[in-house]
């Protein structure tokens, strides 16, 4: 019943997104919104009644009034394409800003009426209720009300008034709501004009009387519905603002395929490359973040409004970061009015600069992080859980509250927050509390032993983890060779290897990288020739993860030498206590033999355990690497990183320094994001689909997100951010070095950072070779 109801969600999203892109491209084209600028009043009426007619200005309103009462999800998907066709028509400021004040008012037959004319476009409502630079959220308004008889007196300013010219205003004074109709007297409006081309308005109220019956709401109930407003208007600016970020990246990846100089295309510079995969991730996480928020609206209003705040910074840099970006890379073309690129950078100006940018609205989103989600996990009683649980049906806070109990009922307090990398001797016995319970692999389908959890439940489960500072466990067999076994072994190898995997009976370790086939790991030499029954493999391997503990490995092997070197590999299974395999630690800069080097000297592997088929290895390696990539894209290193600078920030009371304050928020924010990137891509392993080449996004924002905090944690440290001992703060011990030391590492394995990009800039943009 769910499935179906977000299907239909979707299909009504992309019916209003469809239906408003061909409006925007046939009745309101660029060449419009330039005729309009700097007009009054900036718009038309006998459009905005065609929008009327198309449903727009009803969205948020009641049906009760004649309105279509869809919601956020479908005014976003008009809006991202009125992002990406600039649309002069007051669609945020007053079917959504004012819609949403009035629909969260009581009933009144006033706030009926006017809700009723938004819906059938015959009505223009604006909301004024800023009276200083930075807003507020309305609580202490100087424009006063004064009863005198049977009228209302109201007297003061009010800035950035949108829209400039309509029909009246929700005017918010001391003691309440009122609409002010235009040409009332006393009210007296001046307009100027925005970077965009739009109007802002200042209205001077001096005694302008209107009648008592035009108090819509007393203070608390305005000052309520207000907030409300804001959050959503929030969230339909980021949605604008995405559609901006979109349409510029567009226009810009165009550009870089088909301007030419010094005889190719501009877009086969790799600089320009990187930079464009980086704006592409920017893209992408403004996607996710605001695609997630929708489909969880928060009832509290305190996380409603943290929430919109969060949306709204991540899509407001996006878009101004694109749209700078555009500017540059078209040239001096770029920086001319005759490009349309400018249009939308003075379009994301405009929005950034009204109810916040990047800097408040990430203010925002960390005053009210969390905001009535602790209560109701403090209220949540956790369950006697067996194996056999389906934790997908289990409410979130009930099902943290249940990790969290086992956690404090069977891991060591001496194994939390450990500084360094654990090994199988030190993390045995947790491994097998968590096999006992069926934990050991919470992504696995659970006819494999796992626990099929949805990516909601399975960040809930990462999170919880992270939180009480559990290691992370010897896991190639969790996260590589038990997903490639569950795709492409054949029965008798998944009942071979699996059960071993979540019985700790068997401990993996990946044989990939060689000397010289690091990145390029097409190239590897090691070589595994057939001879009867058994492969004889001869070789080397490199940075092999814990391969002192491991009692088996996986491993790529050239098969034959005759074809171009991806035809000739092929993907071997083999037990480390076969004669002629020899181990290797190899000492990091931490002093921790984390890595290995493995040598292989005639070692005989038995034909049975080859997957997949003969020299199509490349397939299955590809695979593996993109499993790998979504796990080193998981948010758990980085917000391990993030919960060890709350813990630094509290303890030596930083939080006091706005600035640091300032880079906590943002760096909590990079993390929240990362969470909302993640869970799309755990999404398409829950339903078994091939991840796409641009999980390589994933992993460069996961493992720069967790380098940036970590460089931040050895800041906050201050002169023990030199030492090589452990800090104990809060029972929480930290090693500043170990972990920016294990941040370096992360954005190298599973392909370099670089080589990510150049993959994604070849196979996601199309850019030229």
């Amino acid at each position: 019943m769910q499935a179906s109801s977000q299907i239909e969600t979707r299909q009504m999203e992309q019916a209003f997104a469809d239906s408003a892109r061909d409006f925007l491209q046939t009745v309101t084209p660029l060449t419009r919104l330039r005729a309009l600028r700097d007009t009054t009043p900036g718009y038309e009426r006998e459009v905005w009644q065609k929008m009327a007619e198309a449903g727009w200005t009803g969205l948020l309103v009641p049906e009760d009034q004649g309105g279509l009462e869809l919601g956020l999800d479908a005014a976003a998907a008009v809006a991202i394409e009125v992002g990406k066709h600039p649309l002069p028509e007051p669609y945020l400021p007053c079917a959504i800003h004012a819609a949403a004040a009035l629909a969260a008012l009581p009933p009144s037959a006033l706030r009926d009426d006017l809700l009723a004319g938004l819906a059938a476009g015959t009505h223009i409502v604006g909301l004024a209720w800023q009276e200083s630079h930075g807003g507020a959220d309305g609580a202490a308004m100087r424009t006063r009300a004064e009863t005198q008889g049977g009228s209302s007196a109201l007297s003061g300013t009010k800035q950035w008034v949108y829209p400039a010219v309509a029909d009246g205003w929700l005017v918010f004074c001391d003691d309440g709501l009122y609409w002010v109709p235009a040409g009332t007297a006393g009210l007296r409006s001046e307009t100027h004009a925005r970077v965009d081309g739009s109007l802002a308005a200042t209205l001077s109220l001096e005694q302008a009387m209107v009648p008592a019956s035009n108090r819509l709401a007393s203070a608390a109930a305005a000052r309520q519905a207000l907030e409300h407003a804001h959050s959503c208007a929030r969230i339909i600016q980021a949605a604008e603002l995405l559609g901006i970020a979109e349409q510029a990246f567009q226009a810009t990846l165009d550009y870089l395929k088909t301007r030419v100089q010094f005889g190719k295309p501009i877009g086969a510079n790799q600089a320009l490359q990187h930079r464009m995969v980086d704006a592409r991730l920017q893209v992408e996480l403004a996607t996710a973040v605001l695609k997630e928020f929708l489909s969880q609206l928060p009832e509290d209003a305190g996380r409603f409004a943290a929430g919109s705040g969060r949306v709204k910074a991540r899509c407001a840099h996006a878009a101004l970061h694109m749209t700078r970006l555009s500017i540059q890379f078209h040239g001096a073309i770029g920086y001319t009015d005759e490009l349309d690129v400018g249009l939308y950078l003075k379009r994301a100006l405009h929005l950034a600069g009204w109810l916040g940018g990047v800097l408040e609205n990430r203010r925002l989103a960390w005053s009210g992080a969390g905001s009535g989600e602790q209560a109701a996990e403090a209220h949540a009683e956790p369950i006697e859980a067996g194996k056999d649980e389906d934790w997908n049906r289990l409410p979130e806070p009930v099902f943290r509250a249940t990790i969290r109990r086992f956690l404090k009922e069977n891991y060591p307090d001496s194994l939390r927050n450990p500084p360094k990398r654990l090994h199988w001797a030190d993390l045995k016995d947790w491994y097998l509390a968590l096999s006992r319970q069926g934990w050991i692999a919470p992504a696995w389908p659970r006819e494999h032993g796992g626990m099929g959890l949805d990516p909601d439940k399975l960040i809930a489960f990462i999170e919880e983890m992270e939180a009480y500072g559990v290691a992370r466990t010897p896991d190639q067999g969790i996260i590589n060779i038990g997903p490639v076994l569950i795709k492409y072994g054949t029965e008798a190898q998944r009942r071979k290897y699996l059960p071993k995997i979540v019985s700790g009976e068997n401990i993996w370790c990946q044989g990939y990288s060689e000397p010289n086939a690091g990145s390029d790991l097409a190239s590897l030499r090691t070589e595994a020739v057939l001879d009867g029954d058994h492969f004889i493999v001869n070789g080397q391997k490199i940075w092999t993860t814990l391969a002192q503990d491991a009692t088996h490995i996986f491993m790529l092997v050239r098969t034959d030498k005759t074809v171009k070197k991806q035809a000739g590999i092929s993907f071997l299974l083999a037990d480390m206590k076969t004669p002629g395999i020899t181990v290797r630690p190899i000492r990091n800069i931490g002093g921790e033999e984390e890595f290995c080097e493995v040598f292989f000297d005639q070692v005989k592997v038995p034909r049975e355990n080859l997957v997949g088929e003969l020299n199509q290895g490349w397939t299955i390696a590809k695979a593996l690497l993109d499993f790998e990539r979504i796990f080193v894209g998981s948010p758990n290193q980085a917000r391990y990183a993030l919960n060890h600078l709350r813990l630094l920030g509290v303890s030596r009371d930083l939080f006091k320094d706005q600035a640091f304050t300032d880079r906590y928020a943002a760096s909590m924010l990079d993390v929240e994001d990362l969470q909302s990137l993640y869970a799309g891509y755990a999404d398409i392993v829950k339903r078994g689909e091939p991840l796409p080449p641009s999980v390589s996004l994933l992993k460069i924002w996961a493992t720069e997100t967790y380098s940036r905090i970590a460089m931040e944690v050895v800041e906050a440290a201050q002169e023990n951010g030199g030492d090589a001992t452990t800090l104990l703060v809060d029972d929480t011990q930290i090693t500043p070095c170990a972990r920016l030391y294990n941040s370096a590492i992360t954005t190298i394995y599973g392909g370099t950072n670089e080589i990510q990009r150049n993959i994604l800039a070849k196979q996601v943009l199309g850019l030229p070779a």
